[in-house]
C-alpha cells in the first residue's frame, strides 16, 4: 500500500514545496500580507489569470515569471498523478488492499498460496468453491488487478521472513507454493517449516531433481503439474473410460456428482464410533461411501459394511448435490 501512495504523496510534497516557495517570494520581495501572497500563489500556480492584488515591482515581475515556469512542469504532473488516483482505479486498489490486509490479520487456521500464476488461479478458484479461508501472496504488483474482489491478497516477496509472518504464516494450517521457480520454491518451504513447524507445506516443482530436495526441506507433498498432465494425455488413450470416471469423481466433467471428505469430529455425536452398516449412510442419503482413511491402517477403498469409524478416521463420500447435502445436513456438524 504504501507503494501505491508513493506518488501521491510525492505530488503532495511537491505541491506543498511550491506553495512555500510562491508564500516566501511573495510576501518578501511584493511585502504582501499571508491571506494575498496565498491568492498570488494560487492564481501563479493554476495559471488562471486573475487580478493581481497590486501591481508587481520589477522584482516581483521577474519572480512571478521564473515561479511560473518552474510550475508548469510541477502542475501538470500534480494534476496527471491526481487524476490518475481517481479515473485509472489506483484509489480503489488502495482501498482494496487495504481492506484486505485488515481481514488477513484477523485470519487464523487458514490457507497461504504463493502465487497467482495458472495453478495458483486453479487453487484459489476450487478452495473457494469449498468455502475456505485463505490468502493469496504474490511478488508482481500488476497481479493485484488479476485476483477477484473476493479473494484475500498481499503482495509481497514470499521468500521474506516478515512478508509470510504480514500473511499470517505462524497461525496458518496450510501452505500452497505455486511460483515457477524451483529454487524459490524450496526457500519458501524451507522458510515455512521453520516458522510454523505444524504447517501443511504442499508445494510444486518443474524438474524430478526438485522433489527431493522440496521433501527434504519440509513438503508433505510435491506436485509436478508437467508430469501430471503428460501422464493424462495418455491415459486419456489407454483408459478412457476410467479418466471419464475420474471427471465425475473430480466434479471437472460438467455432472452434478462430488467428493467430499467428512472428519470423525465433523461428524454428529450420535453417529461417531460406529460400523458404516450402522451409519447405513447409502439408504438413508442416497450416497455412496468410496473409501475410509483410517488412523491405523491408512486409506480403504471401497470399504467393507463392519469398518469402523472411529477418531481421526474421514469419510470420503460420493454423491450428487442434492444427496450430498442431505448427507451433510443429517450426519454432519458442516453447515453448507
Amino acid at each position: 500500500m504504501n507503494r501505491q501512495l508513493e506518488s501521491l504523496i510525492t505530488a503532495f510534497i511537491l505541491f506543498l514545496f511550491s506553495l512555500g516557495i510562491g508564500l516566501s517570494g511573495f510576501i518578501l520581495i511584493e511585502d504582501l500580507n499571508f491571506v494575498n501572497a496565498l491568492y498570488m500563489t494560487i492564481i501563479t500556480i493554476g495559471t488562471v489569470g486573475f487580478t493581481e492584488v497590486k501591481e508587481l515591482s520589477q522584482a516581483g515581475r521577474v519572480f512571478t515569471s521564473i515561479y511560473i515556469l518552474l510550475n508548469l512542469g510541477l502542475f501538470a504532473y500534480v494534476v496527471s498523478v491526481v487524476s490518475s488516483y481517481f479515473f485509472e482505479g489506483k484509489l480503489k486498489s488502495i482501498f482494496k488492499n487495504y481492506r484486505s490486509g485488515m481481514e488477513i490479520s484477523k485470519l487464523s487456521n487458514h490457507i497461504i498460496v504463493c502465487g497467482f500464476g495458472r495453478n495458483g488461479r486453479r487453487a484459489c478458484e476450487e478452495l473457494q468453491k469449498s468455502g475456505e479461508k485463505f490468502v493469496i501472496i504474490d511478488s508482481q504488483p500488476e497481479i493485484a488487478d488479476l485476483i477477484p474482489d473476493t479473494m484475500r491478497w498481499y503482495i509481497g516477496d514470499a521468500t521474506k521472513d516478515d512478508n509470510l509472518k504480514t500473511i499470517g504464516i505462524e497461525k496458518a494450517s496450510t501452505i500452497i507454493i505455486t511460483t515457477p521457480s524451483d529454487a524459490a520454491n524450496v526457500f519458501i518451504t524451507l522458510t515455512a517449516r521453520y516458522l510454523n513447524e505444524k504447517i501443511k507445506i504442499i508445494v510444486r516443482a518443474s524438474n524430478l531433481e526438485t522433489e527431493d530436495k522440496l521433501y527434504r526441506a519440509g513438503a508433505d507433498k510435491v506436485i509436478m503439474p508437467d508430469i501430471l498432465g503428460g501422464m493424462f494425455m495418455a491415459q486419456l488413450v489407454t483408459k478412457p473410460i476410467v479418466i471419464e470416471f475420474l471427471d465425475l469423481l473430480n466434479g471437472v466433467s460438467g455432472t452434478n456428482y462430488h467428493l467430499e471428505e467428512v472428519a470423525y469430529d465433523q461428524l454428529k455425536s450420535q453417529y461417531q464410533d460406529k460400523t458404516l452398516r450402522e451409519l447405513n449412510i447409502p439408504a438413508t442419503t442416497g450416497v455412496i461411501v468410496l473409501g475410509v482413511k483410517d488412523n491405523v491402517k491408512g486409506l480403504i477403498p471401497s470399504p467393507s459394511a463392519d469398518t469402523f469409524i472411529g477418531p481421526d478416521d474421514h469419510l470420503i463420500v460420493l454423491g450428487s448435490q442434492d444427496t450430498l447435502n442431505s448427507f451433510m445436513k443429517e450426519f454432519t456438524l458442516i453447515k453448507k
